[in-house]
């Protein structure tokens, strides 16, 4: 079979002229698809929707991808608790949508998890295999980030995580440290196959012009380091403002840290950083078009990617760092592992020790003092972008998984 009809689902859909944090992995890779011939039906949420307005489900249709939307209301700044209500309201809806479309395989992309109940009810009904993504360790994150402490729900969420690991035809893991995550549920290595995050060549590129951005931020005769995306729990961004403010004791006045992005912790960096004059620290709103944020990238000097010092997020498979390997930038990074491995044994950047703002500013200092050796970390990540993370090679990779699928599932 050479076309093959999917269903695809995943709770968080956006498209590159969405306003979004999150990344566009889903609608590139399905595009992609739908470009090599096969058939895309998209299950999703319309998050911007507002509490009074209708819920009914409505289509359009994205580059040939058919979409199915329901309104959900969600945002990253919601608590916890609203997530859940969310997450779970969607998981049913789209149950009974999944399962109504004609397809020869379903694939599911999480987080949330909950995204396993729609996809697992639509391969059962239908007959017909089940590819499961994992973007994160979920439950697991969740439970070491301290936002998940009810155990029964713990018990609830890693017996639901088992159960759609070991009812997948086949997982696909975004990280090394994903795979070995999901290992550990007993599963046979034969079923797992990694497929990372991707880099957009065609959008982040050392030839986009920054000029506009940097004049903006007064970024000009600074030496700036840039962090794109969320501004959440399992961020830490405040190890940034740490750094930050070590800059400050050091009297290093022409390093600055542009921060752009939303989330529920970003009202509360401003003001941290507010109260403690940290005026090297800068604030950039969501852009709504995808092409500023590749201009937003090229202003800076080198590209963070950040998370919280817990060990489960080591496993990440950030979109930030993979923009950030196209647009050629140098990265820094405080997550030792494979992203630490991308930085120092790819030589495209530095790791910096978790929770250490004296070894942050150092590492600043040191790529500040460095430009040489800054030009070769940019040449090394663009290079390491074409030929390792390029989106076309990685959305082939996902074509093979599922042929590989369905010609077993015939035999």
């Amino acid at each position: 079979m050479n076309k093959v009809r999917i269903i695809y689902i995943h709770q968080y859909f956006y498209t590159r002229d969405m306003v979004s944090n999150a990344g566009n992995r889903s609608y590139e890779n399905a595009r992609r698809l739908v470009a090599m011939g096969h058939e895309v039906q998209m299950v999703t949420s319309y998050t911007h929707a507002k509490p009074d307005e209708p819920s009914h489900w409505f289509e359009t249709n994205e580059e040939g991808i058919l979409v199915h939307w329901l309104p959900v209301p969600y945002s990253n700044k919601m608590n916890f608790r609203k997530r859940i209500v969310a997450f779970v309201r969607f998981a049913f809806l789209a149950s009974r949508k999944a399962a109504s479309l004609d397809a020869d395989l379903v694939f599911a992309t999480s987080g949330p998890l909950t995204i396993a109940i729609p996809a697992l009810w639509a391969s059962w009904r239908k007959q017909i295999p089940l590819v499961f993504e994992v973007r994160d360790l979920w439950p697991e994150g969740a439970i070491q980030l301290g936002v998940l402490r009810n155990r029964l729900l713990q018990f609830l969420a890693r017996q639901l995580e088992y159960f759609t690991y070991h009812r997948s035809t086949h997982i696909v893991a975004l990280s090394p440290g994903m795979k070995a995550g999901i290992l550990n549920a007993n599963i046979d290595e034969t079923k797992v196959t990694v497929i990372p995050n991707a880099s957009d060549l065609d959008l982040f590129s050392p030839d986009v012009d920054g000029s506009e951005f940097r004049q903006k931020f007064f970024l000009n005769g600074k030496f700036s380091l840039g962090y794109f995306g969320t501004m959440g729990l399992a961020n830490g961004l405040n190890f940034i403002l740490d750094a930050a403010a070590e800059l400050k004791r050091r009297n290093i006045e022409d390093v600055v840290f542009l921060l752009h992005g939303d989330g529920m912790e970003r009202s509360t960096l401003e003001t941290r950083a507010k109260s403690e004059h940290l005026s090297n620290v800068i604030f950039s709103d969501p852009i709504p078009e995808k092409k500023k944020i590749a201009e937003l990238v090229a202003a800076v000097d080198v590209c963070m990617t950040i998370y919280k010092n817990v060990p489960v997020l080591r496993t990440c498979s950030p979109n930030k760092m993979f923009d950030s390997f196209a647009a050629g930038k140098p990265v820094l990074t405080n997550m030792p592992g494979w992203l630490g491995d991308l930085a120092e044994k790819e030589g495209t950047g530095v790791l910096v020790e978790p929770d250490n703002p004296k070894d942050f500013a150092d590492k600043v200092i040191f790529m500040h003092n460095n430009h040489e050796l800054l030009k070769d970390f940019g040449l090394r990540s663009r290079n390491l972008a074409e030929k390792t993370f390029d989106r076309d090679l990685l959305a082939q990779q996902l074509e093979k998984v599922f042929k590989d699928v369905i010609a077993k599932q015939s035999i």
